[in-house]
Order: C-alpha cells, then structure tokens, then sequence
C-alpha cells in the first residue's frame, strides 16, 4: 500500500489559504512596510544612522546588472525599435497626465488652499516616470523588458525639458535655473552603467541568470518593499500630514488612486485598440503610469526655489509615489502569474 502523504505543516496550510483568496508573502510584506514606516518612521528616513539611500542605490543598480545580465543585445535593439509602444507611453507621462491635471483646474475654485493643492498636482502630472519602480513592474508581470529599460530611462531625460515647460506654462515659479547635473549623473550610474556592464556579461552569465529568474525576481520585490518602507518612513518623519486633517488625507489619497486607476485603464484600452501584444501592453500601462518622486524632488527644488512650501507641493507626488508602488505591485503579481500560467506548457 502507498504511504499517505505526511500532513501539511499549519504555516503552509495557511500560506496556501491566504494564496486562494489573493494574499502571499509580498503583499503581506506592504503591509507590514507601511505598518514600521508608521509606528517608528525615524528607522527609515533620511535622518536614520542607516545609510537607506546608499543602500538602495546599491540595490537597484544590482536589479539592473541582473536585468542586463539576462538582455542579449539583439533583444534590447528590438525593444528599442518598437516606436509605437515609446510614443504611447511617452505621451501618457507627458501629455495625458499633464492634461488630466488642467481638466481638474475647474474644481479647485479660488481658495489659496485650494489653488496650491491643484498646484501641486499638476506638478504631480508633469513629472517623469520612475525609473527602477517601473523596471522591476514589467519584470515581476511579465512584460517586454528591453522596452521597460529603454522608455524607462529616456523619460528621465525627457523629464529635464518638458516637466520645466509644463510648468513654466501654468504655474509660478521662483528661480527657473539650476544644475541637473547630478540627477543625470545618477541615471547613468544607476540604471545605465549596470545594464551595460550586463549587457558585456550576457555571454557569459546569461544562462546562468535566465535559470535563476525566480531568485531573481525575489530581489526585486526586495527592492520594491524597501522603497515603499523608506518612503513612508521618510513621510511620516517630515509631518508632511500635519497640515491636513484625516479626511483631507483619505479624500487625497482617494483621488491619487482614482488618478493612477484612470491613466491604467486609458493606457490598457488604447493599447488594445492598438494591438500590443500582451508584453507590450504591460509595459506601457507599468511605465505610462507611474511617476518619480526623485525626479519630482529635484526639479521642485529648482523650479520653486523659496515660492511653495515644499511639503505642500510634494504631498500629492508623495502620496501617489507610495501608492502607485502598492497598486502596482499588486497588479504586476497577478499578471505576473496569469502570463506564466499562460506560457505554462500543456
């Protein structure tokens, strides 16, 4: 007679309840993120004896030498060469946004209150994409990564033009100059520079990285519950909530999502109308729809040097940073596995 199979251990039982109803390890992991961030920000923010941001530099410049470590160069050319999914997404991050942003003007009325919160979120609007957020979201749904990387990183370049003129255009401005410089300089040490020295490694250890893209991937969703950690940390540290009451926040936060919602399904339906394929189209609803609060950060300084309250102006960017990761999280692990289940053989 066979021997019956052992019972499954309660831990595992439980993981596999939780799984049936649309909870693993990761969105657990969110949660609790946001939980630390909250009970003890100062463990997480920029005045932490940890040294978060060397860390998480480090950290996403190793996500992107595995990225270019699992790219052949024949695949980053094609990626590049698909015009079409680089304008759809370009234009969602620099003209949908900025236009959903100037419909809202209307509501805002004439209160000051009123007319720095629209303010700030069209400055939302303007700003690029993220770069690493939007990388690790294709990578953990199954999306055309090549094209990830490619429109990933122009839009921080795009960024240093358009994101000025936009404002220039609607809102006032202190000092219009500055040097941006370093932010260049960082996209080039963190995204540029490990994907090529992985791109010149692909030979070699390609193989090896393709065979271990789970334990890959582990180390994005790493990366992913480390930003959403510091970033709330860093919120919670600055009082960036004192001015607003909790309703204030909910209808704020409320409106964030409904934003990030909104360009998901515009970028998902003209995607469709446009016959993506299905790589394709995670790319461009994962890096359509997102927006950078480094980026964000850096031009606020030098676009509205000494005219708005900083915490004011990046309370909406904030928000919809940490947001868009824990939405975007979420959605890119359902895709994820729905594309594996697909390409799962008979």
């Amino acid at each position: 007679m066979p021997t019956p199979a052992a019972p499954a251990a309660p831990s595992h039982r439980l993981v596999a309840t939780l799984a049936r109803v649309g909870i693993d390890w990761f969105l657990l992991g969110l949660i609790l993120a946001v939980t630390l961030a909250y009970l003890r920000p100062g463990i997480g923010s920029d005045a932490s004896p940890v040294p978060w941001d060397s860390l998480l530099t480090f950290g996403v410049a190793l996500v992107f030498f595995f990225y270019g470590l699992r790219l052949s160069p024949e695949s980053l050319r094609t990626g590049m060469r698909n015009w079409r999914l680089h304008l759809v997404v370009q234009a969602s991050t620099f003209l949908l946004f900025p236009l959903i942003g100037l419909a809202l003007r209307p509501l805002s009325g004439s209160e000051a209150q009123n007319l720095t919160l629209w303010s700030s979120i069209f400055y939302l609007c303007t700003v690029p994409s993220t770069v690493s957020t939007s990388v690790v979201m294709v990578s953990v749904a199954g999306g055309n990564l090549p094209a990830a990387i490619f429109n990933a990183s122009i839009s921080s370049l795009i960024g240093l033009i358009v994101t000025p003129l936009w404002v220039s255009l609607f809102l006032h401005t202190g000092s219009g100059g500055g040097n941006l410089g370093p932010m260049v300089l960082d996209l080039v040490l963190q995204v540029v520079v490990p994907v090529g020295l992985g791109l010149l490694l692909h030979k070699r250890f390609g193989a090896w990285a393709e065979a271990h893209k789970g334990q890959l991937r582990k180390l994005d969703q790493s990366i992913i519950l480390l930003l959403v950690y510091t970033s709330f940390c860093d919120s919670f540290a600055r009082n960036v909530f004192r001015d607003y009451s909790w309703a204030d926040l909910l209808g704020l936060a409320a409106g964030m999502v409904a934003l990030f919602l909104s360009v998901l399904g515009l970028i998902t339906l003209l995607s469709r109308l446009l016959g993506f394929a299905p790589e394709d189209q995670i790319t461009a609803v994962f890096c359509g729809s997102k927006k950078s609060l480094v980026h964000g950060s850096v031009l606020a300084k030098i676009l509205f040097a000494g005219t708005v309250a900083s915490g004011a102006l990046l309370l909406p960017l904030m928000l919809y940073h940490a947001l868009q990761i824990i939405l975007a999280s979420i959605i890119a692990q359902r895709v994820g596995q729905r594309m594996a289940a697909r390409l799962k053989p008979a």
